[in-house]
């Protein structure tokens, strides 16, 4: 069967089929059933799946809304569905599931999230009878830490996610360690976005995926020969940028489409909301001092090595989603490191005082009262549990907004709407209609940082030692100075 007409059942982060009803327009919307997934050994009764679920959504309401904007931020309903219907789509779903995600089952309380179809567009969801595609990315954190609390330098200097590269790939996650870097995507150079979003394009892993009309088209699959499948996705993507219109000399090149693609995801990463949350009231955090760059990153190794001294950073436009996703990210201040002890100090008050467990919110309710304790940004340590459980909430928004996905939702739009409020990307040849969502906005758990704490020191102790033997890069990825970049698709 031809690779464009594959059925591949897989939806972002984990949720269930798309689900189609009408709302009270008469409109025909796309929804999806998230469900919580647990391991076997742990079973929640259905009222503490139903608070989990509002849990999550609640947060996302009234803690993440307020960071990203309500444009950005799209939460849905819990949702009560029969057992006998429960049953069926577990089967179902169980076989089309990645062996890597087998671990956990899924919940049958009879309790679930029903949500928008973030593959579709969310600003004008009626334009349903153009082909829409849609770019999930995974940024993951985009700076470096500066924490007093770091005890190895290292962590100053080379970014987590490249690090991490290392043990993913001598664990056998992946195959190959990918040259993406967050911190070229995150720099607001357009050159360096440009080689981050092609860097996942040849490397997805699991930072990128492609739908058309909500079917994974591309991504996520480590065994992939990247060359023949960039051809593929060309080959689909080009009507989209290049419509027949009798003004095209030939088939334009894999390149030439891949490089549309790549101008209009970083023209969009870089669009500005009017819609700043209520934290875009907050004292905006700094940038660690100078380090715009990591060191293990292949276009700033490149960058350096070709005469450059100074790696510049554009920096970013404030209204844009990449921007509030690093203000909210930047609310670890501390770092693992200096979070750990914090960590400890409050287990200690709660094994002398477990009925004040509510009060310090650590399970919510996530509220004006939660939201109003992430405003305190002072890094002095008065040696109170308040002041512990300020920084760890502040973290654990951090880690949220540092593993969320950014979904890109395109569709053509025709000449006479140019001339209306929707929000447009222009192309070469061709224009879209375009909305971004923030999808994976559940707050990590508050028992996950002695894990936490755990995988930090093995990703940096793995790091340092697979650096001693590594061979350097022999070949250039650079691209030229200039804004319009070429891209490069060597083989690996």
């Amino acid at each position: 069967m031809p690779r464009s007409r594959r059925r591949r059942w897989n939806w972002p982060s984990n949720h269930c089929p798309p689900v189609r009803h009408l709302d009270l327009m008469g409109w025909e919307r796309c929804v999806v059933l998230r469900f919580l997934k647990f391991l076997p050994n742990r079973n929640l009764m259905a009222e503490e799946v139903y608070q989990h679920l509002h849990n999550i959504l609640d947060f996302g309401k009234h803690i993440m809304k307020q960071f990203l904007g309500e444009n950005y931020v799209h939460h849905g309903d819990v949702v009560k569905l029969p057992l006998d219907f429960l049953k069926r789509l577990c089967l179902k779903v169980q076989s089309e599931r990645p062996e890597s995600r087998c671990e956990k089952e899924m919940d049958v309380s009879g309790y679930a999230m029903c949500l928008p179809n973030l593959t579709r567009l969310q600003t004008f969801p009626f334009v349903e009878h153009r082909p829409i595609y849609c770019i999930e990315i995974k940024p993951k954190c985009g700076f470096i830490p500066s924490s007093a609390h770091i005890t190895k330098e290292i962590k100053k200097k080379v970014c987590r996610f490249c690090m991490h590269q290392h043990l993913k790939v001598a664990k056998g996650k992946w195959k190959r360690i990918s040259k993406y870097c967050p911190l070229d995507l995150f720099s607001g150079h357009k050159q360096r976005m440009h080689f981050a979003l092609m860097s996942l394009l040849q490397e997805s892993q699991n930072n990128l995926k492609i739908f058309k009309n909500g079917e994974l088209i591309y991504g996520c699959r480590d065994d992939q020969e990247y060359l023949s499948d960039l051809n593929e996705l060309a080959r689909q993507l080009r009507p989209f940028f290049f419509p027949a219109n009798g003004l095209v000399a030939g088939p334009p090149c894999t390149k030439n489409v891949l490089k549309e693609l790549i101008h209009v995801l970083t023209a969009t990463l870089l669009s500005t909301s009017t819609d700043t949350g209520r934290a875009g009231n907050m004292k905006p955090i700094p940038v660690s001092q100078g380090r715009h760059y990591c060191e293990a990153g292949h276009f700033c190794t490149e960058y350096l090595r070709s005469g450059k001294h100074k790696m510049e950073s554009a920096g970013l436009p404030k209204g844009c989603i990449l921007y509030k996703l690093l203000q909210a990210q930047m609310l670890d201040m501390l770092d693992i490191e200096g979070l750990h002890p914090l960590y400890k100090r409050v287990e200690k008050y709660l094994e002398e005082c477990p009925e004040e467990r509510s009060t310090l919110l650590l399970d919510g309710p996530y509220d004006e009262t939660f939201f109003e304790r992430l405003k305190d940004l002072s890094l002095e340590d008065d040696g109170s549990v308040e002041y512990a459980v300020t920084k760890i909430q502040q973290y654990r928004v951090a880690m949220t907004a540092k593993d969320c996905s950014i979904m890109i939702a395109l569709s053509p739009s025709v000449q006479e709407e140019c001339f209306d409020s929707r929000p447009l990307i222009k192309a070469s040849r061709s224009s879209f209609t375009y909305s971004v969502s923030i999808l994976d906005l559940d707050l990590k758990p508050y028992e996950n940082i002695p894990h936490q704490y755990k995988r930090d020191s093995k990703i940096v102790n793995h790091y340092l030692k697979s650096i001693q033997t590594r061979e350097e890069p022999s070949t250039s990825l650079i691209f030229p100075d200039s804004e319009d970049c070429t891209l490069l698709l060597h083989q690996v």
